[in-house]
């Protein structure tokens, strides 16, 4: 893949907003850019329609300056907040039928393989609780049945935060919300655990309120999936519009569950997953 490809055509740079042409010029498509440095280049378009204080788009601007080689990587998406921001970032993404994407990128994995023998291509699904727990478990679950070797993201806002703040399976049991005015009657699903069973080599659970370990947890489970197999990663994602909290309350809240133990942070590695990682970190501290 090309990085002419996000070039603005000629003739028409004049009539772009400026917002976009900042992120062209300047975003950290193939620059290899890491979330240390967020700040000092554009990952994501400014004017995007997400929320106010939304921790999708903070854990999204994360990922991206994350990636391992964002110049020969696809996000494979569906339906949810996610997906209005998707479509704004400078790198190749897909939105497919909501549930579907782990299918979609089961196809798009392969026939990339097929079509760049030799160059590693990486697809990294990413979608709300109800694309990956609810709606789209089967395809999710099969695709980590068979080994597929790819990264699914989950942003894990515990409501279907785009169609009104309705409970999905990820919110916690006798959370208020919207369909359940009296409170949730069964508990979260426990998919970490499902993942790890199904056949993720790497699983891991994590907030955006630390983001050089959320940076890490991301490029360990995209390099893992190159070699060994399908990783997951489930992020919590504080909604101040649904949960009805200030904007400015979002890290705080991503912090005091962490704290509390409502949504602990941890990693679970494969033997050979673990002995990869380790490889890596050996490699890194050799050449410094």
């Amino acid at each position: 893949m090309s990085v002419d490809i996000i070039k603005i055509s000629p003739g028409f740079e004049e009539i772009m907003p400026e917002d976009y042409r900042d992120l062209v010029n300047n975003g950290s498509y193939g620059k290899g850019f890491s979330v240390s440095e967020l700040g000092t280049f554009k990952e994501l378009i400014e004017e995007h329609p997400l929320c106010a204080g939304c921790g999708l788009a903070l854990s999204l601007r994360f990922i991206l300056a994350s990636l391992p080689d964002p110049e020969d990587t696809v996000i494979v998406g569906t339906t949810g907040c996610n997906s209005l921001a998707e479509a704004q970032v400078a790198i190749h993404n897909i939105h497919s039928i909501f549930g579907n994407q782990n299918a979609v990128a089961t196809g798009l994995k392969r026939a990339l393989e097929i079509r760049f023998p030799g160059r590693t291509k990486d697809v990294v699904v990413m979608a709300g609780d109800g694309g990956v727990g609810d709606i789209g478990l089967g395809t999710t679950m099969h695709s980590w049945l068979r080994g597929e070797k790819f990264t699914t993201i989950m942003f894990d806002n515990e409501a279907y935060a785009n169609t009104g703040g309705q409970e999905s399976g990820m919110s916690c049991e006798g959370t208020v919300l919207n369909m359940a005015p009296t409170g949730k009657k069964f508990p979260k699903i426990p998919l970490p655990e499902i993942a790890r069973d199904a056949g993720c080599v790497y699983t891991a659970v994590v907030t955006p309120s630390n983001p050089k370990r959320l940076g890490k947890m991301v490029r360990q489970a995209i390099l893992i999936a190159r070699e060994l197999g399908p990783s997951y990663i489930q992020i919590y994602c504080p909604c101040p519009t649904n949960y009805k909290f200030k904007p400015s309350e979002s890290i705080k809240r991503a912090k005091e569950k962490e704290k509390d133990g409502s949504y602990p942070v941890r990693e679970y590695f494969s033997p050979k997953a673990k002995e990869f990682v380790e490889r890596l970190e050996k490699r890194v501290n050799e050449t410094g």
